[in-house]
């Protein structure tokens, strides 16, 4: 038997649907929809934080071959800011500052602001370094280990005093 080729099969009919039209019925289906399981939001917040650490010095690593007793220091105007990279040690010598000993040899007293007692910095401190790297006068503070803190008034240069004759 020949297929009928008189017989024309009508198209199937296009629908042409609007985004709006395709997005209520999504949302509608969804709503509708049994829900699995309940959906959880969370967020994580993620800081970074760096402490560092300054151990006080032991009496041979503190001192120079030849170095001043405590009254032989002579305070000269310091920097603003020291560099924390360049901290090597740290001594208590005088009752409201903290000795820094450097890695080249320098020493420069970071003294605290008023009232502020350093014999609390006996077992060392912490220093939360800025992005500068940098421990500055009047924006940094020493945390010691007992949770004490004390702002930097202002750092002075100590140089060895000449022996009087």
């Amino acid at each position: 038997m020949q297929p009928n080729s008189s017989v024309v099969q009508p198209p199937l009919p296009s629908f042409h649907y609007s985004k709006g039209f395709i997005l209520f019925h999504s949302v509608l289906l969804l709503l509708v929809a049994p829900a699995a399981e309940p959906v959880e939001l969370a967020q994580l917040t993620i800081e970074r934080r760096v402490i560092i650490r300054v151990p006080m010095a032991k009496k041979e690593r503190a001192r120079a071959p030849v170095a001043p007793s405590r009254d032989e220091w002579e305070e000269r105007k310091g920097p603003r800011c020291i560099a924390l990279r360049s901290i090597r040690a740290a001594s208590i010598v005088v009752r409201n500052g903290v000795d820094l000993i450097l890695t080249d040899g320098h020493r420069y007293r970071a003294r605290m602001e008023r009232g502020c007692d350093s014999v609390g910095f006996y077992s060392g401190f912490y220093v939360e370094p800025d992005d500068d790297g940098s421990l500055c006068s009047g924006r940094d503070e020493l945390q010691a280990r007992s949770g004490m803190s004390c702002e930097i008034d202002s750092f002075r240069r100590l140089i060895a005093a000449e022996p009087d004759d």
